[in-house]
């Protein structure tokens, strides 16, 4: 592979199949949000209350944070693609099953199983993706994965209404749609990713061969920035739970809700990656502080008295903080943790992304009920607090010698 920074369609060439074929999961693994979008559907459709549908769907979320940290361990123990075999059988598994299970109880498991498998996947691909690709070219291809992960947010909602409605607004055929797909890349995985003996990672100074979540919670600046990283997946959940709110109890038109969840998904999956071709080469505290930065500043920009610019000018800036430091914020960890803990550092830092979506409707709907439309002068004030942390915290990645798969050089 060719040294030096490039642009999409080079890293894409340049990169061997294996990174081809996680990218494509990535985007595979994404689809499977249709499953949050018609659980509650499906589950009060078979005669179950609101109430055990929502907490259904809280269970599918805490299986997904633990799934990130046990992919982390797994794939250090395991190999990475056993882990993603692993993880994408299983959820295939879990997500046909919910269709054959009677008892409340026993398909709550296998919610929570469902979502637990289905994040293994996460911080598999994501280290097995660093150890094949050169420190140089790593934001770019973590760009490259965010473009997976929105591109499958934005058609996932739009597959499962076409099943739904294929099947003249039944269930099967989208669940097992959802299964059949998971369990087709599970075997693609299984023929193209390396296996274990290919991918031992290389022993750090010490001479330690495997690491593990101690090795996170040593390393205290990088727990200043998961805290950080924590703070500011809160905030950034706000424009999903807490801004839709506000936008109604302001008595604007909702239509202006929806251009500017509309602009942001554009801005991201059309500039992202142009702008990852500039951004790539930056410092990682500059892309990472700019970005903190400007989502502080848009929240502020929804202090305003609301109204249709405000709304749209406000998600715009945080917009274009997510294109600039998006995926610089995913390749961090990769890039500066030990090679023996490369795994673990990454399950961390999903399992605190998945923690931060899970707690910021709650922490937004808190404040909102407490402060009203002033709930966004707090969360601007924190958010821009984190952004002057994080810089502190973030360290220069040191380029190894080696890339950490066997055999494989920078």
């Amino acid at each position: 592979m060719s040294a030096g920074t490039g642009s999409v369609l080079l890293t894409w060439r340049e990169s061997p199949i294996a990174v081809k074929t996680l990218l494509a999961g990535i985007f595979v693994n994404r689809l499977s949000g249709f499953l949050n979008i018609f659980l509650v559907l499906y589950l009060t459709a078979q005669g179950y209350s609101p109430d055990a549908a929502a907490f259904a769907l809280g269970a599918y979320g805490a299986g997904a944070m633990v799934g990130t940290l046990l992919g982390g361990s797994l794939a250090a123990r395991l190999g990475t693609r056993n882990t993603v075999v692993i993880g994408m059988a299983g959820s295939s598994v879990m997500i046909a099953s919910l269709l054959y299970l009677n008892s409340y109880g026993v398909l709550l498991a296998a919610v929570a199983l469902a979502g637990l498998t289905a994040q293994m996947f996460r911080p598999a691909s994501a280290t097995l993706l660093s150890q094949l690709t050169p420190d140089d070219r790593q934001v770019m291809v973590f760009a490259m994965s965010r473009f997976g992960i929105n591109l499958g947010a934005t058609a996932a909602p739009l597959i499962g209404f076409g099943l739904y409605n294929l099947q003249r607004q039944q269930y099967d055929l989208l669940f097992w749609g959802e299964a059949l797909i998971a369990l087709a890349f599970a075997v693609v995985a299984l023929l193209t990713l390396p296996g274990r003996a290919d991918e031992r990672p290389v022993t750090d100074a010490g001479g330690e061969a495997s690491g593990s979540y101690l090795d996170v919670l040593r390393d205290r600046r990088y727990l200043v920035y998961l805290i950080s990283t924590l703070v500011h997946t809160v905030v950034y959940g706000q424009y999903l739970s807490t801004l839709p709110l506000d936008v109604a109890a302001s008595g604007v038109d909702i239509v202006w809700y929806t251009v500017a969840v509309s602009l942001n998904g554009f801005i991201v999956i059309a500039f992202e990656l142009l702008t990852t071709r500039v951004t790539q080469s930056w410092p990682m505290r500059v892309t990472i502080g700019i970005s903190f930065a400007l989502m502080g500043a848009g929240i502020a920009v929804y202090a305003l008295p609301m109204g249709p610019a405000v709304i749209v000018i406000g998600t715009l800036v945080w917009s274009i903080g997510e294109i600039i430091g998006g995926p610089a914020i995913f390749a961090y960890p990769a890039l500066i943790a030990p090679a023996r803990a490369k795994s673990h550092y990454l399950g961390g830092f999903h399992f605190v992304f998945g923690l931060g979506s899970a707690i910021g409707p709650v922490v937004g709907g808190w404040l909102l009920v407490k402060l009203g439309h002033g709930v966004w002068i707090p969360l601007a004030i924190v958010s821009l607090a984190a952004s002057l942390v994080v810089v502190t915290a973030i360290r220069r990645p040191q380029p190894a010698p080696e890339n950490t798969l066997t055999g494989q050089t920078t």
